[in-house]
């Protein structure tokens, strides 16, 4: 039993020493500080949800650099949009926004540095992005998600030692997914490329940038844009939980969208849309 005893204890000790070894040769100081809390830094006169681009007006004005035959798809999707319906934007059902709408930060997000992996953790309907930073290679194989596979690097730009920028590439998704509310879409094959680049504000270490360039079959050349994030200057941050599926009055039968009336009918979403066909219901006779 003594035997066994020291066994264990030698086993704990040696684990915790790894434990402590791995924390030591995490050294913070090499890496920029981005704790805390951050939400959407918010443009003047901008209005309801965030665009893509946020120094442009939604829709049409972000002047997406999309080809013809998306141009096509994004008119059909506003049309739909004016009559009610919801176009190519589908997270009304719940499903993630995906990247790189998850980045429009609807709620606050929050950035959490580690040596191998960057975590990037988003209050919204989404899962979180991990960023991998070990290294590695890409994989021969991707299994497709809404955030995709995201492998970064960190940049010294400027020689101190310390890192001042978070390049990252991520590809391997599936969909459907659209750059915003607007219903701007992404090619229906899902081979988007992102890449991004994270870093501080040089005037302002409260300000956060994330340059995001997409080359995706739906358009004409690659497209950069920056979003900004303000931080929440109080240290002990409110985080509030946010159920997409919580009080959803979506209902949808086939490939229609109806929508739950407040006394809990369904109700048409769009100006004369025909009911569902109840053929599985027993019909009242008259």
């Amino acid at each position: 039993m003594l035997v066994r005893s020291a066994i264990g204890t030698i086993a704990a000790v040696a684990a915790l020493c790894t434990t402590v070894a791995g924390a030591s040769a995490f050294d913070d100081g090499k890496y920029p500080d981005w704790k805390g809390q951050w939400t959407r830094l918010r443009v003047p006169g901008a209005v309801g949800q965030p665009p893509h681009d946020p120094s442009k007006p939604p829709g049409r004005g972000q002047q997406a650099p999309l080809t013809v035959e998306y141009q096509a798809k994004f008119e059909a999707n506003l049309a739909d949009q004016a009559a009610g319906g919801q176009g190519t934007s589908d997270t009304y059902t719940c499903i993630p926004n995906g990247m790189p709408r998850m980045m429009n930060a609807y709620e606050p997000i929050e950035l959490v540095v580690t040596p191998d992996i960057t975590y990037i953790l988003v209050e919204h309907i989404e899962h979180n992005r991990r960023v991998y930073t070990d290294g590695r290679s890409w994989p021969q194989e991707i299994e497709p998600s809404w955030v995709g596979y995201s492998i970064g690097k960190w940049i010294d730009e400027d020689g101190d030692g310390r890192y001042d920028v978070l390049e990252i590439e991520s590809r391997g998704f599936k969909g459907p997914r659209a750059y915003d509310a607007s219903g701007l879409p992404l090619h229906l094959d899902n081979e988007s490329v992102f890449k991004e680049r994270i870093y501080l504000d040089k005037a302002d270490p409260n300000i956060l940038h994330d340059e995001v360039t997409t080359i995706d079959h739906a358009l004409t050349r690659p497209w950069t844009v920056t979003k900004s994030y303000l931080r929440n200057p109080y240290p002990k941050a409110f985080w509030r939980e946010w159920i997409c599926g919580e009080n959803n009055p979506h209902v949808i039968i086939g490939k229609d969208n109806y929508f739950l009336s407040a006394d809990g009918l369904l109700m048409p979403a769009r100006k004369n849309q025909a009911p569902p066909d109840l053929k599985y219901f027993n019909r009242t006779k008259k």
